[in-house]
């Protein structure tokens, strides 16, 4: 198993005009996330926002899937969001993946458009298979507070798709990305 986490940070991102905000859960995020972290084997997937009634939109949503109706209706579903671990801000993350694992966790910035010393996904993906814990950022809205892609200790290459277009919504991005780094071949 790959020794890589997921989070989806809503604080602080920008918005359109580069404005930092608090950017709102979207149920589609967390499920279509959740499913493709556990289809690539990824250890968990934390959600990060640190307003509290968009916490307990997450507890909510998770628990009827986990452990509500909704596990007996489509376990499958209820397996990909057990994934679900909720923090207020990306230091606890690291905090708490440092203490799982018992290691510092390399954080891995995300971005749509190029940014300083990036590394490739060919380069992430032999990285990942270390014992060393990656901690892949994900930012909503439109992407990433310029303190996280300064900060992380890797930016990884924007996926591009060869025309001048590139905005990905959040979790076709995660899917893509979990899949150039964890696919098998067949």
């Amino acid at each position: 198993m790959p020794n890589l986490y997921v989070a989806l940070i809503h604080h602080p991102v920008v918005d359109k005009n580069g404005a930092l905000i608090t950017s709102a859960i979207t149920n589609l995020d967390l499920h279509d996330i959740a499913r493709a972290s556990r289809t690539y084997g990824v250890r968990a997937f934390y959600v990060i926002t640190p307003l509290t009634d968009q916490q307990r939109l997450v507890q909510r949503l998770t628990e009827h899937w986990v452990t509500g109706a909704g596990a007996h209706y489509n376990p499958q579903r209820g397996a990909a969001l057990a994934l679900i671990r909720l923090t207020h801000d990306l230091g606890s993350t690291i905090t708490q993946v440092a203490r799982e694992t018992g290691h510092r966790p390399l954080t891995v910035a995300t971005s749509a458009r190029p940014v300083a010393d990036q590394i490739g996904f060919d380069q992430l993906r032999a990285q990942i298979q270390s014992d060393t814990p990656h901690l892949l950022l994900l930012g909503t809205a439109w992407g990433l507070a310029p303190v996280y892609l300064q900060q992380a200790d890797l930016r990884l290459a924007p996926i591009s798709g060869g025309t001048d277009y590139n905005h990905l919504s959040v979790r076709t991005a995660a899917a893509i990305i979990l899949d150039r780094l964890l696919a098998r071949d067949i």
